[in-house]
This record gives C-alpha cells, sequence and structure tokens, in this order.
C-alpha cells in the first residue's frame, strides 16, 4: 500500500499534571502535540506507511520533536528545517464541572512563517495515496493557508485522495482573513470531509435544527446532522464522503461519543459509547480521522465497519494521557465486538 502523507503545525505540549491547574505547578509534564501529526502516529500505529510534513525550527526541542515522531514509527525524512521557534501549547485539564483550558504560544512559529514553494509536494506525493490536512493550518498565517493550498493543489493533480478535518479554532484566525474567506478555495479540493457538532455552522453557516453545542447533557440525534452532510457534500461536490463526530458532553470527565458517515448519499450510524472518567479528551477528533482513514482503506467495501472502527478507536484515546492514540488494531476491534470489561489481559 502507498503511503499517508499529513501535513501541519506539531508544537511542544506543556501540560499541568494530574489536574492540578497552572497556577498551581512548579514543573509541567512535556510532550509534543498537533492536529495532524496526531493523524499520522495513529496511522503508523495500524502499520500504514506515514509521512509527517511540517517546519520546525534548528534547536534542541525541535530534534526531540523529531525523535519522538520517529519512535512512532512516522516519517519525518521532508520535514523542513526553518525559521525560529516551535509553538507551545499549555494544558490544564479540567475536571467535573471544570473544563479543561488550552493556552497557545504559537505566533511567528516555524510553520506560520513559511514562505510558499518551500516545499517540494510532488516529490513527497510520488509515492502516496493519501494526503490529510486540517483547518488549523491556514488559521495560523496567510503563507500558511497558501502553502497548504499548494500541497491540496499538487495532490489533486496527481489524483492522490485528500481529507480534511475542519478543525475550526476561533483563536487562531488573527491575521486578517476569516475561516470563512479562506477554508471554502480549500475544502472544494477534497474528497473526504469531517467535522464536529459544530465546524460547519462556524465556517460555512451551515447547522442542524434546534441544536446548541453547549447544551447536549449527553443526547445529540444523529439524524439532526445527515442534513449537514448532505449540505457540505452539495457545497463542494468534489467531495463524496462527510463524517462528523457527536460529543454530549455531560461533563469533563462524562461524555457520549458517536459518528456518522455519509458515503455515495448513503447514510452509516456508529453505537453511542458512554465515556466516563475520562483521562485525556485532547486528541479525540484527530484519532478519529487517524482510524477513519486506516478503516477506508482496509475495509474499502464496508463503510460501516470503517465508521466503527473510527469511533471505537476514539473512544479508547480518551482513556490514555497525551495526544497521542497509542492502541493496536486488535484492541479497537474487541471494544467493536463489545468487549469493554476492563479485566486484565494475561
Amino acid at each position: 500500500m502507498k503511503k499517508v502523507v499529513t501535513f501541519g503545525e506539531i508544537m511542544l505540549r506543556l501540560g499541568a499534571p494530574v489536574y492540578l491547574r497552572l497556577t498551581q505547578c512548579n514543573q509541567l509534564d512535556m510532550t509534543f502535540a498537533g492536529a495532524e501529526a496526531n493523524v499520522a502516529v495513529s496511522l503508523a500505529n495500524y502499520g500504514i506507511s506515514v509521512d509527517y510534513i511540517t517546519r520546525l525550527p534548528n534547536n534542541p526541542i525541535a530534534d526531540k520533536c523529531i525523535m519522538e515522531l520517529l519512535a512512532h514509527r512516522v516519517g519525518t525524512a521532508h520535514i523542513v528545517r526553518g525559521g525560529e521557534r516551535i509553538g507551545i501549547l499549555y494544558l490544564e485539564t479540567g475536571s467535573n464541572a471544570r473544563p479543561s483550558r488550552i493556552f497557545y504560544d504559537r505566533t511567528n512559529s516555524s510553520l506560520a512563517t513559511v514562505e510558499p514553494a518551500t516545499i517540494d509536494w510532488k516529490e513527497i506525493f510520488k509515492d502516496a495515496c493519501w494526503f490529510h490536512w486540517t483547518g488549523i493550518t491556514p488559521a495560523l498565517s496567510e503563507n500558511a493557508a497558501k502553502v497548504c493550498l499548494e500541497a491540496i493543489q499538487a495532490a489533486n493533480e496527481m489524483n492522490i485522495t485528500v481529507s480534511c478535518d475542519i478543525n475550526y479554532r476561533a483563536n487562531l484566525w488573527r491575521y486578517g482573513k476569516s475561516a470563512a474567506e479562506i477554508m471554502p478555495q480549500l475544502v472544494k479540493g477534497c474528497d473526504i470531509v469531517i467535522g464536529n457538532e459544530e465546524d460547519c455552522d462556524k465556517v460555512f453557516g451551515i447547522k442542524p435544527e434546534n441544536f446548541d453545542v453547549n447544551r447536549t447533557q449527553g443526547e445529540i440525534s444523529q439524524s439532526a446532522f445527515e442534513s449537514v452532510c448532505h449540505q457540505m457534500m452539495v457545497k463542494f461536490p468534489r467531495c463524496k464522503t462527510m463524517a462528523v463526530t457527536l460529543r454530549g458532553a455531560i461533563n469533563a470527565n462524562h461524555n457520549t461519543w458517536r459518528g456518522i458517515l455519509c458515503d455515495s448519499g448513503m447514510f452509516y450510524h456508529s453505537k453511542i459509547y458512554d465515556i466516563t472518567d475520562i483521562v485525556d479528551r485532547v486528541g479525540g477528533g484527530d484519532s478519529f480521522m487517524g482510524a477513519l482513514i486506516y478503516g477506508l482503506l482496509a475495509y474499502k467495501e464496508d463503510k460501516q465497519k470503517a465508521l466503527d472502527f473510527a469511533v471505537a478507536a476514539s473512544c479508547l484515546k480518551h482513556t490514555i494521557k497525551g495526544d497521542y492514540n497509542i492502541v493496536s488494531i486488535q484492541e479497537v476491534e474487541s471494544l467493536m465486538c463489545g468487549e469493554n470489561s476492563g479485566r486484565v489481559k494475561r
């Protein structure tokens, strides 16, 4: 099987230990995080050949980041070095009624200051079958958006499948352009699009009726989002597959989780998972995307199984500290089959 390529920014993740607030901390847990890197790690973990593309500075922190990606069997040969700094993400994990909080320090990061024509996409794509990006990348800077467009156009010319996670982040669109201005030109080159229960509304004004993301109480109607998929596919005719993840927030430690998939006009619905005692929900959507790409490649004729694999994999991610979903195919398939007792495996 040819490789998958993902592109975006990876950051230094500094997290408050256990459930401490950042103002209580004298030390922080250090790892790395980034939506597209998270997808790459998931794919590598499932045995898919994957290259991750980004731009990193020449310093020891960036070296450590590359070492961590290589440890997860992610290809790093095409990472561009340059720029002044790696972005930083500060995480405070919530509990019960107190939500988790993320603070970014990524202004003028290496990827945000990337120049167009810096990356040789045709060389990178020559042995690829799939390209994945997210809406976080074009939010960083106008140049990052231009480079993302270069990648999409090259992939289209080379008949490579293109997927996008809308991943709207209101706090990132600060350079004078809105997501509504930039994203349509990028998404029109995509074959597969995913979003959560509010992405399509915030970016494209497409929303289900009578839905408030802040008042789910764990209950989200899957059928209400079928119209969202239909409207998106009408707006972007190239898109033949659309998925929506549905999170019902009861509190910071207790969510419901499921998804829907529309493929060539057919709708598929997952079971609902009741996730209690959440360890770390950051990266949950990325774990869904990584598993969905795997499922669509591995179970080409069974879209229901592809969706079920993605939802089960991302359910398991909520039990793992850090951004990466380090679970095996066997663990995911066991959960798909209803094995969720938590018994010790010997």
